[in-house]
């Protein structure tokens, strides 16, 4: 099983979400994807998340790690992001850009 990266923030109201910075949730991978336990999985800043939340301590984000792991994540928890994890989510968004165009063109030509 593959591992996915996540960053576990603590928001204003003291509700943790994690942040996949490789996991793009756009076609261009300008946002990733993010998971809140009310909510769910939804698109993210990560910039703008990051300047407007503190880091999550592990006793803060228990709950939501073992949440994410009985969906069948196997996570690797870091700190912040590296500019090799953004470039991968639009490496990702690229790829699926992609698959995109060749279905399309696939169907106008049948």
């Amino acid at each position: 099983m593959s591992e996915t990266i996540v960053i576990f923030r603590r928001d204003a109201t003291g509700d943790c979400f994690a942040l996949f910075p490789e996991l793009p949730s756009d076609n261009q991978g300008f946002y990733c994807t993010a998971y809140q336990h009310v909510g769910q999985h939804c698109a993210a800043d990560y910039h703008g998340c990051i300047a407007n939340s503190d880091p999550a301590t592990p006793a803060e984000y228990a709950d939501l790690f073992e949440e994410l792991e009985r969906r069948g994540y196997n996570l690797t928890v870091c700190r912040r992001a590296t500019p090799e994890m953004h470039e991968k989510r639009r490496r990702i968004a690229a790829e699926w850009r992609g698959r995109s165009s060749n279905r399309q063109l696939q169907e106008t030509s049948a």
